[in-house]
């Protein structure tokens, strides 16, 4: 649980220095915190991405509690305000939808370059040590490097993608890939599709085409569509959830390149605002640096808190 811990500190490292220098900054050395010393922590929190709602919410708590006696020191607060995280993080936690004894299907969304491709290998990779039989399916049929970065990553993890020519139609190749995973007993098919601007309509529409033609050769499928959200990217993530979330139904959340940031809290930003759990964190380069979300480590990591 230590080396768990571990790596969310370590991937959480950059927000972590930004918010406990303001916490220390603010709250150390003062007799009596004024509004300015709160108006300074919202900004922090603010600059930090958490949210405007969230940062205000958080701060007027501190400053009630500061008021009413129940908090003392930096400390306190610093305990107070991971406590208020964690609440904001574990309203909407759930287990993944794993389907019991029968074929599990996975839809990856996102912008260009958020990391889908890399989280579906990090998915198959956390998945088949866990001794799941994992298949892969190549729906970026646009960008043939992402094809071949999807069947480097099935190599490594022993697991098969099904692929199809340049420019095929990506609704075509996930509804083979599902055919295909039902037929050979699969126990997870990862889909992962081409990266797309929420803003290009035609290109959102295909995503529902997608879960159309998933749904009429496997009712129910998917079972899960993830949004994959590049942290650094900050507020901008709140319209992609918006917008994918209208296009394809995204079920939940992976917020990836945490460990580029100092924003991360853009994971409590986003989950306040849509109520959409995060299922797993990117906090470093490696196959096992992609971890289940857990709130209590990311407060404390992002608050420079030991476990």
């Amino acid at each position: 649980m230590k080396s768990l811990f571990a790596t969310f500190k370590r991937g959480l490292q950059k927000t972590s220095t930004t918010l406990t220098r303001s916490f220390q900054s603010i709250f150390t050395h003062i007799e009596k915190w004024t509004n300015e010393d709160y108006d300074k922590l919202e900004a922090t929190l603010i600059s930090a991405d958490f949210g405007v709602s969230t940062s205000s919410r958080i701060v007027k708590d501190l400053k009630d509690r500061y008021e009413r006696g129940e908090i003392k020191t930096g400390e306190d607060m610093i305990a107070r305000a991971h406590d208020d995280i964690c609440a904001v993080l574990e309203k909407n936690m759930r287990p993944v939808n794993l389907v019991q004894d029968k074929l599990t299907v996975l839809m990856l969304v996102g912008v260009n370059g958020s990391g889908k491709t890399t989280t579906a290998g990090k998915l198959a990779h956390l998945w088949t040590s866990e001794k799941k039989k994992v298949m892969l399916a190549a729906c970026d049929t646009f960008r043939a490097a992402a094809v071949e970065q999807l069947k480097l990553w099935g190599q490594r993890t022993s697991c098969q993608v099904i692929s199809a020519i340049s420019g095929a139609d990506p609704s075509s190749v996930a509804f083979d890939a599902v055919q295909a995973a039902l037929a050979r007993g699969a126990d997870i098919l990862i889909i992962d599709t081409a990266g797309r601007q929420h803003t290009k309509k035609g290109l959102m529409e295909e995503l529902s085409k997608m879960k159309r033609t998933i749904d009429k050769v496997y009712p129910g499928a998917p079972h899960e569509v993830w949004l994959t959200v590049d942290a650094s990217i900050g507020t901008n993530a709140l319209m992609q959830a918006d917008e994918f979330g209208k296009a394809s139904g995204v079920t939940g959340l992976v917020i990836t390149k945490l460990d580029g940031t100092g924003k991360g809290g853009i994971a409590v930003a986003i989950q306040e605002a849509f109520k959409l759990p995060v299922f797993f964190a990117g906090l470093g380069e490696q196959s096992d640096d992609l971890q289940a979300f857990n709130p209590d480590f990311y407060a404390k990591a992002i608050l420079g808190e030991d476990a």
